[in-house]
């Protein structure tokens, strides 16, 4: 991993690894960070999106760094995502990126929609095969931003079967509007996970958490709701992770 100057807001990183060219990271660094997240973008749009940049912010003002990443198309500028073992090879390199950033602090990982489901699915197919150079094995847990249940209209949870072998928490946060993630097929799913799995509901949201005009609600507002409610949420992971060790 390598390291370039500040753009923006956050310091521009170069992520290399087995299995895919070098992609961008851009860090964000909370002001007296409690843990860093490490986000993968959604299958439409690369890290630069206004929403990975607005999502980032929002954690940053509640104690969360971020380590956000480009797949290895979106990189390229293409649109059609990878298969399968590039994006998952893409995830377990941004892990070790992170666990680098992180320095000791707690660490997550998750996403919006396609990156979130990466991260768990690269977690799942490791899950008590991993050691201790893995970089799954040092994740405190994960946070999804818009799980991608099913394709719109496409009512099912086989996308959702492999949350149950996650050996760490989750925290998934969900819109109403959502048409890639039925509340009523999602709920069941998780119930069958248990009590690792934590879903907080946006009353209106779309699968970006977008919210409708009507509402009187910004997405700025919303942001800060889910950034508040993961900080809590990561806060108490952290503080359970750590009397079991």
């Amino acid at each position: 991993m390598g390291e370039g100057g500040v753009q923006g807001t956050g310091h521009r990183l170069t992520i290399e690894g087995k299995g895919h060219p070098p992609v961008s990271g851009v860090m964000v660094e909370a002001p007296a960070p409690a843990s860093l997240l490490v986000l993968g973008h959604g299958a439409g749009a690369p890290m630069t999106h206004p929403f990975m940049e607005a999502l980032a912010q929002a954690l940053s003002a509640e104690g969360i760094s971020t380590l956000r990443y480009n797949f290895a198309y979106a990189e390229a500028g293409r649109r059609r995502p990878d298969h399968l073992r590039r994006l998952l090879a893409v995830v377990a390199s941004a892990l070790r990126a992170g666990r680098e950033c992180a320095e000791g602090l707690p660490l997550f990982a998750g996403g919006k929609s396609m990156g979130g489901r990466m991260t768990s699915t690269l977690v799942a197919d490791r899950a008590g095969g991993a050691n201790a150079d893995d970089p799954t094995a040092a994740l405190a847990g994960l946070v999804f931003f818009g799980f991608p249940l099913h394709a719109p209209g496409r009512r099912g949870t086989e996308r959702g079967e492999h949350l149950a072998d996650v050996p760490c928490p989750m925290l998934f946060h969900q819109g109403t509007r959502d048409r890639l993630a039925d509340l009523d097929l999602l709920r069941p799913l998780l119930d069958k996970v248990g009590p690792s799995a934590t879903l907080h509901v946006v009353e209106g949201g779309d699968h970006s958490l977008g919210m409708l005009k009507r509402s009187g609600r910004t997405l700025d507002g919303v942001l800060a709701e889910v950034a508040a409610v993961t900080a809590g949420w990561a806060g108490r992971v952290a503080v359970a992770r750590a009397a079991t060790r």
